[in-house]
């Protein structure tokens, strides 16, 4: 299917954008990106049934008192309910955690329900990231995780919350990692009988790595129990930020990206561990996977890209159907500057990748400004379409306007 510019019509800016779809009406999505086309930061609401080949746009009410909202994710789960999860905020100060939910494929959405407020500069909590569980086998189908970052001063750490209702309300949080420390964005995976696997990567003080906790028993207690204490992935080495690129000034954050082979493929039950890594001079992607989430695999580049690139902001599906491994990032591989979206994609549990360009035209991350750009979003979003096809979505400049835009391609 072509490439789908789903926000050219719109004014302002759109970026960060996160997808779903309905597995049992494949041609049912829903995508959410931050959005200024109205004036204030706002989450964007995209929804297609045809595919992808056509979208409506709105945006999700916002609650009173707050200013902004950014950093959306959204996840599907049976029959036909979706979840988004946000970060709203007024400046720095009382970084909220908030989700929508819709159990009508999107057509219509709830009030937005608190999952944790934040207060003043004290309490700041950011990048969440939320997954459902619809694994067949897994006894707490139809639960709903969201991962967050409450950041202080000079220090953050990861928390996970659970819902048993699919977002209309939130159990008290988890803290899974050590508060000290400086933590990024926390990502969730859930295996095939259910286990939630909640991974973040720990950037300073001391040396960076990729850390993960496991939960058994539906996201009430993870493991290791020890305070403090992870299970190791590897180690990384942060991409520095802003990538060394002439003009190049937005930031590119160091995120671990999982997912779970859930499908009865002879592949089935392994978590794979995604990364933007600099260990060899350059920004690369690097996978680990495990066969339970308790021992990796040693790091090793999925994309072909030629020495001296910079590959960046990975995101992985794993198709429920299939066993299908497919990583998108963006890569300047082909000039050395502009953009452009890449598929890393596996038939063979992660042990070789074929890559193939999902943009039909470079993009400049700049746009059209002489001034270089501080910010193209930090992350962009891979999903399985049934029967095993991928539906991805990403922020590129659109010419002549040179804003930024979401894009949809497979």
């Amino acid at each position: 299917m072509a490439v789908v510019n789903i926000t050219g019509a719109l004014a302002g800016n759109q970026f960060e954008p996160s997808i779903a779809v309905n597995e049992l009406l494949p041609n049912i999505m829903c995508v959410v990106a931050v959005d200024t086309s109205t004036g204030p930061t706002l989450i964007g609401l995209y929804r297609s049934e045809d595919g992808g080949q056509t979208w409506s746009t709105t945006t999700l009410a916002q609650p009173a008192g707050y200013a902004g909202a950014e950093a959306p994710t959204i996840d599907y789960t049976f029959p036909n309910t979706f979840v988004v999860t946000v970060h709203i905020f007024n400046g720095d100060n009382d970084g909220t955690i908030i989700s929508y939910t819709s159990m009508d494929d999107g057509l219509t959405w709830s009030a937005p329900v608190f999952v944790n407020k934040g207060y003043g500069l004290i309490v700041h909590n950011d990048e969440p990231f939320v997954a459902c569980d619809r694994t067949p086998g897994s006894p707490y189908r139809g639960n709903t995780y969201v991962g967050y970052t409450p950041l202080a001063t000079a220090a953050s750490s990861i928390f996970v919350q659970r819902s048993l209702d699919q977002g209309g309300s939130w159990l008290t949080p988890s803290r899974i990692s050590d508060p000290r420390g400086i933590h990024d964005r926390a990502t969730i995976a859930v295996g095939f009988t259910g286990q939630v696997y909640a991974g973040y990567i720990t950037t300073g003080p001391d040396s960076p790595y990729a850390l993960l906790r496991i939960s058994y028993d539906g996201g009430a207690t993870f493991e290791p129990p020890v305070n403090r204490q992870s299970t190791l992935i590897c180690s990384v080495v942060p991409s520095p930020s802003p990538l060394p690129v002439t003009n190049y000034q937005f930031r590119v954050q160091t995120n671990l990206n999982l997912a779970a082979d859930i499908s009865n493929s002879i592949f089935s039950g392994t978590v794979y561990a995604v990364w933007n890594d600099a260990r060899n001079g350059y920004t690369d992607v690097f996978m680990s996977q495990s066969p339970d989430g308790l021992l990796w695999s040693e790091p090793v580049s999925i994309t072909n890209a030629p020495a001296g690139s910079q590959n960046f902001f990975p995101s992985i599906s794993v198709s429920p159907f299939a066993g299908t491994v497919r990583v998108i990032y963006y890569s300047n591989q082909i000039d050395g500057f502009d953009l452009d979206v890449y598929a890393a994609e596996s038939f063979d549990g992660g042990q070789t990748f074929a890559q193939r360009r999902l943009t039909t035209t470079s993009f400049n991350p700049n746009g059209n400004s002489t001034t270089p750009t501080q910010l193209i979003g930090d992350y962009i979003t891979a999903y399985t379409q049934a029967p095993d096809n991928l539906a991805a979505v990403w922020m590129a400049t659109t010419p002549p306007t040179g804003k930024l835009n979401v894009y949809f391609g497979s």
